[in-house]
């Protein structure tokens, strides 16, 4: 089984020879007939609105063009936050891929933890969802995680990501690419949001601005970076990331963009020993804690690290014998934060007004 590193080196052609290329064109043939269900379904929603259900309260989706690891959970907190210092009851509607029944996924748990006063509801009906929180928890607003696709439940404020590390996804839809559906998508976009976006130089920032602006050109465009805040533990302890300079440490992550969580943890003075990939959303069993401590031993590592997203999941306070401690990451805006802070904040105007007698 390919790693998310693996799969993306195919994909994007970094890995070469004859049999990546006879595997990109088996990619290639499978990703017509998906492209193809994508289309169909995009199709009936745009001919028939009344497929879309709206719910009685402002919606606002976060979600991207691409699968794995965009920034989306960054900007549900910042939408979340901004929210409440306004005064809103919002909630948080997701699908909860990845849950075991009755349990919920990691997002939801990071989310939690980091959003105490904002309940989280999964459920694939995310009209149902939406629909119990306004109900059954008085919710005045919903924030629609990862959802652009998801189109049956009628949103205010479309936002999408595209990391500028991957925006497009190597210019195919899966499996021959990262991309869930294609380009022509972003059209539907209020607000597109590039993240990572200290991550590419000045002109390629400018190119990706030009080519989302040709494909979405009513979107309001904002720049955003991931910045770590913080190591946190199992038992809630915070340390500071200073702590991490110099240190031989052994890491391990189960998201979609592993890459960006390893340049983040060398740019932080850490030496990474050894890393392990996981897929995303990756259900940790005890052979996986057994290989972590091998490696932890065998990189003569001094703590080991992961994501929060990760934390959440694992639950330990140490590995082999080592801190296990998670690096906490938030979002910040660094252009076309009025404009969206303007968007958000009239929204949480109306579903204050729409709340009073």
């Amino acid at each position: 089984m390919l790693s998310p590193s693996d799969f993306h080196d195919l994909v994007s052609g970094r890995r070469r020879g004859v049999s990546a290329a006879a595997l990109r064109l088996a990619l290639l043939a499978a990703e017509a007939p998906y492209t193809l269900a994508v289309s169909l379904r995009n199709r009936r929603f745009d001919r028939d609105p009344s497929r879309t259900v709206r719910v009685g309260a402002p919606v606002v989706s976060v979600g991207n063009l691409t699968l794995g690891g965009s920034g989306k959970t960054p900007m549900v907190k910042w939408l979340a936050r901004r929210f409440r210092a306004a005064g809103v009851r919002v909630a948080i509607v997701s699908r909860g891929y990845g849950a075991e029944p009755g349990a919920k996924n990691d997002e939801a748990l990071e989310l939690e933890g980091a959003l105490p006063d904002v309940p989280h509801l999964q459920n694939p009906d995310r009209v149902a969802a939406a629909s119990t929180a306004i109900e059954e928890l008085s919710s005045q607003a919903i924030l629609a995680d990862d959802a652009f696709q998801h189109r049956r439940l009628g949103r205010d404020l479309d936002i999408v990501l595209l990391d500028a590390t991957e925006p497009f996804g190597h210019g195919h839809v899966f499996p021959r690419g990262l991309l869930r559906e294609p380009v022509a998508g972003l059209k539907r976009a209020d607000v597109v949001c590039l993240t990572r976006a200290d991550r590419v130089d000045d002109a390629t920032r400018s190119a990706l601005r030009g080519k989302a602006e040709r494909l979405a050109p009513r979107a309001v465009w904002c720049e955003a970076v991931h910045r770590p805040q913080r190591l946190l533990d199992a038992a809630g302890e915070t340390a500071p990331l200073e702590t991490l300079r110099g240190k031989r440490v052994a890491a391990f992550c189960g998201i979609g963009n592993p890459a960006a969580f390893r340049a983040t943890l060398e740019e932080l003075g850490a030496e990474v020993a050894s890393f392990a990939e996981l897929p995303d959303h990756h259900a940790y069993a005890a052979e996986d804690i057994a290989r972590f401590e091998r490696e932890a031993e065998a990189a003569a590592a001094e703590l080991v690290l992961c994501t929060h997203k990760d934390l959440v999941k694992v639950g330990l306070e140490e590995i082999a014998g080592r801190p296990l401690r998670a690096v906490v990451v938030d979002m910040e805006l660094t252009a076309g934060a009025t404009r969206l802070e303007e968007l958000v904040d009239r929204l949480a105007e109306e579903a204050l007004k729409s709340d009073q007698p």
